[in-house]
């Protein structure tokens, strides 16, 4: 078998690593020792696994690879932020973002080549979707980079939606958080969505990740005009889910809004927003909007942000103003995109 049919065993979860040890007629144990070598002790090849048989590693060299592939270029913003272009094995590319913050460190993954959600607000929406990453190219984002041993923290909010790569997520996430994987704490990763029913009920259902919903506008109509996935799933119908699930312990659920002067940021919008999300133990991050070419929507004034926050603050909901990010190298909210490397 050549090099390039290889399978990667970055990506593979203990059940897949166990159907891989009866295939090559390992013992069962052998898996959990693989697993340890790929996620925690970061292997750089097979060959140092040392506590497997050389026969065993033997047999792992002729069909498998690690499968980790480096980035091709590094952006540095001058707040510290640094992008990431990595190559898919479809031959797309994808970006991700590594944000250091004091003793925090958080890296911002990519689910997709593209998204096919077409927000109207987000350059990565304008790309278009190219096709889903499978799970070793998901976790590679986290393994690949130099920082990788210092991240305190994931938040799936990069190229795609993740609820529409949910198998290659889940298992993505089953790695991460699994006493067998990385072992990290669920409370240090957040998925967030822009609100894609069927799958949000399976997700809460079989993770315990923090949740991150793209809320935007709690209006029907002027939400379908910044977000078409709003004719398929409503936000109220998922607000009617969410109130189903307990955020009341360490899970938390929060509703991400870009703030567009003069569009959704009235007291009719604010008054909307409590009524919406009555009954739901949230908080809401406000995110200045970053301009897009040709865009029609404008960035709110810093007096403006605080203004918007304060009401609802007031009016009992939680509310941040989260900090622009590498808006010089593109990295911030809603400015990831590969479409021009085509």
């Amino acid at each position: 078998m050549s090099q390039t049919q290889k399978q990667s065993l970055f990506g593979l979860t203990l059940t897949q690593l166990q159907a891989l040890c009866t295939e090559l007629a390992l013992p069962r144990f052998a898996a959990k020792q693989i697993a340890r070598w790929l996620y925690v002790r970061r292997v750089e090849s097979i060959e140092q696994m040392t506590d497997l048989s050389k026969a065993a590693r033997a047999a792992l060299e002729e069909r498998y690879e690690l499968g980790l592939s480096a980035p091709l270029k590094e952006s540095c913003s001058v707040d510290g932020t640094k992008k990431y272009l990595f190559r898919t094995s479809q031959g797309e590319y994808i970006e991700s973002a590594y944000i250091p913050d004091g003793e925090r460190a958080t890296l911002c993954v990519s689910s997709q080549a593209g998204c096919r959600m077409g927000c109207r607000f987000c350059a990565t929406g304008r790309q278009g979707l190219q096709h889903s990453l499978s799970t070793t190219e998901i976790i590679n984002q986290i393994f690949s980079i130099p920082e990788s041993e210092r991240l305190t923290n994931l938040v799936f909010m990069g190229m795609g939606e993740p609820l529409d790569n949910m198998e290659n997520v889940l298992a993505a996430l089953e790695i991460i958080t699994a006493p067998w994987g990385m072992a990290w704490s669920p409370t240090r990763v957040t998925l967030s969505t822009a609100g894609v029913g069927r799958e949000l009920e399976r997700f809460l259902n079989e993770t315990k990740v923090h949740l991150a919903v793209s809320l935007h506008n709690p209006f029907h109509e002027e939400r379908t005009e910044l977000m078409p996935i709003e004719n398929a799933y409503p936000i109220r119908e998922i607000c009617n889910i969410l109130r189903r699930y307990d955020f009341t312990g360490q899970r938390r659920v929060s509703f991400e809004y870009i703030v567009m002067e003069g569009l959704n940021d009235s007291p009719a919008h604010i008054k909307e927003l409590c009524r919406l999300l009555d009954g739901i133990k949230c908080r809401i991050n406000l995110i200045r909007f970053h301009k897009i070419p040709d865009s029609p929507y404008f960035s709110p004034s810093d007096e403006r942000m605080r203004k918007f926050r304060d009401t609802l603050t007031a009016k009992g909901i939680q509310t941040t103003i989260r900090a622009s990010r590498g808006e010089d190298i593109k990295a911030a909210c809603g400015l990831l995109s590969t479409a021009e490397r085509k």
